[in-house]
């Protein structure tokens, strides 16, 4: 019998700053190269490149080619959108980026994902390229108490599966939400719409989430009404359930992809998985 080879991913992540001198000066490649000079600005861009490695080499890419192509011929792009027009949403380079970069590599470009900050980022994928939209993530913080019980067990049953997070006056967590959002290109000539997302979920998440015993406080989880556990797992699917109409309803086309929940920085759940 013979194994057939199966592709692979690999990704890079390249940080850089564009300094308002034009330094290109630097040579602590983890922090950023070049260096942050100024009030510069500073980036993270992580290309996925997917393919077969070189059975000689063992390499898909060198991640040498990797760094250069971001370095070298994205930097250059990106610090003339900056002197030229820097109120543009940065997602209209993502086209001009991905045929730089596919032009550059033997294999299959599967990503570009640029953190703006690190709690937002945009990304182009080669599911969403053809179709010219990108997906904006921005992540949200809230502060919660919760009770993990299931009423269908007994009360030592209860005790025994969740333990501590079964404590009758429930536990906290600084809890993260990040909406995966697909947007049309085209929409983001005019608009860049994260205003009106960061209202929706403010309005439709955070309202009924922030400060509160997720148990008693929030009809969601409320399981005297017919509410679910508030599990990590479960507030991922409730979010993204509650959340994909208010966003629907913000421009035709705009739709909501996926919900990833951090019950601590270690825990985490993404809904749907097939979004993935």
């Amino acid at each position: 019998m013979t194994n057939t080879p199966r592709h692979q991913i690999l990704q890079r992540t390249v940080r850089f700053s564009i300094n308002p001198d034009g330094s290109t000066l630097g040579e602590n490649s983890y922090a950023s190269k070049p260096n942050i000079s100024g009030f510069g600005r500073y980036y993270e861009i992580k290309l996925a490149i997917k393919g077969q490695p070189d059975p000689k080499t063992g390499y898909l890419i060198s991640i040498q080619e990797v760094d250069s192509i971001v370095r070298d011929l994205f930097i250059p792009i990106i610090a003339n959108q900056l002197d030229t027009n820097p109120c543009a949403h940065p997602a209209l380079l993502l086209p001009s980026l991905w045929a730089v970069a596919a032009d550059q590599i033997n294999h299959q470009l599967h990503a570009i994902h640029w953190h703006i900050t690190p709690y937002l980022s945009i990304e182009m994928t080669s599911t969403t390229q053809p179709s010219n939209a990108v997906l904006v993530r921005q992540r949200f913080d809230f502060a919660a108490a919760h009770r993990l019980h299931a009423p269908a067990m007994s009360d030592a049953q209860n005790a025994e599966f969740f333990g501590k997070c079964n404590n009758l006056h429930g536990h906290g967590h600084n809890y993260q939400l990040e909406p995966s959002i697909r947007i049309p290109i085209e929409l983001l000539e005019s608009k860049d719409y994260q205003l009106e997302i960061q209202q929706a979920v403010n309005s439709t998440l955070l309202d009924n989430l922030d400060h509160k015993f997720l148990n008693i406080d929030c009809r969601w989880f409320d399981q005297s009404k017919g509410g679910a556990i508030p599990s990590v797992e479960n507030i991922a699917r409730i979010c993204y359930e509650q959340l994909a109409p208010a966003i629907a309803q913000i421009a035709q086309g705009i739709e909501l992809v996926s919900m990833s929940a951090w019950e601590t920085e270690k825990t985490a759940s993404i809904y749907p998985a097939d979004a993935l």
